[in-house]
């Protein structure tokens, strides 16, 4: 059984713990994609041990992007990223840019991920084409890894500056499919469906670099994710300013508390041995 001196340096320790969780959320307050970070305590005999640390998945505010490439999505779910060791990654945040080849990419060179399509607007999966009904209903039974995804690319014709030599322009519209235009916007095709998942516990997820999640045995599998995209927009920190100046407050009154506490132990500490002696 811990003692009160004991008690009170656990609650010491969780509450900064806290603290320096709360202050990383108010510095990155308008750092585009941030999620917040919570923390949460479980009691153990009057005693406060930091139980987890969990990203907030809720929506953060949108704000503008430095060009039509970056995406914002509103609504749940994770634009899907291939990172440097092939794997799949999964973000919020839609700072994306084509590179010199061509290829949409995140700041960090990890690859959107999209699904090709054909000019009728069905996703292309190995030699078969799917509706979009056919499509939805395979996602939203978890069969979204039998659905491969791929690399967003188009490749510029050095000869006429068209993209994949035929486009003028290219838009992204809210249903996340890219679309090539010619004859000054009159055509438009299909060529890409942004790719958005989303797990049945994102809390689940793994943060391994910032802002960047990968899939756990809690999070679950990737299933569709539901949601607007909208380009030329991020989306900011979806931490409250607010809250989180509350809660440092309530942490800094807890951890005066606890190191008075410490203060009066070490003091009748002292007082013992004195009179022992």
């Amino acid at each position: 059984m811990n003692d009160a001196y004991v008690n009170a340096l656990n609650t010491q320790k969780a509450t900064q713990g806290w603290m320096d969780a709360v202050s990383e959320n108010m510095v990155n307050i308008y750092t585009p994609g941030y999620r917040e970070s919570k923390v949460t305590f479980k009691t153990f005999l009057d005693s406060t041990y930091s139980d987890t640390y969990m990203r907030s998945t809720g929506q953060g505010k949108a704000t503008p992007g430095t060009s039509d490439e970056n995406v914002f999505l509103e609504g749940a779910g994770f634009f899907v990223l291939r990172n440097e060791n092939g794997k799949l990654a999964y973000t919020r945040l839609g700072e994306f840019k084509f590179d010199g080849d061509g290829v949409y990419k995140a700041a960090d060179g990890s690859v959107v991920q999209g699904y090709i399509m054909n000019d009728k607007g069905e996703i292309v999966s190995g030699t078969k084409s799917l509706s979009q009904e056919d499509f939805d209903k395979s996602m939203a039974e978890g069969g979204a890894l039998s659905i491969p995804t791929t690399e967003i690319k188009l490749w510029v014709d050095p000869d006429n500056g068209k993209y994949l030599g035929k486009y003028d322009e290219y838009e992204i519209k809210e249903d996340g499919i890219l679309y090539g235009k010619a004859n000054n916007g009159k055509d438009t095709t299909p060529l890409y469906k942004l790719s958005v998942m989303n797990f049945h516990n994102p809390l689940g997820l793994f943060e391994y670099k910032q802002g960047q999640f990968v899939e756990t045995e809690e999070s679950g599998k990737p299933v569709m994710g539901r949601g607007e995209i909208r380009s030329g927009l991020l989306e900011l920190s979806n931490a409250d300013f607010k809250a989180n100046i509350s809660y440092y407050q309530q942490a800094k009154m807890q951890l005066e508390l606890s190191n008075k506490m410490i203060s009066s132990y070490k003091e009748l500490l002292q007082n013992a041995i004195s009179l022992m002696g």
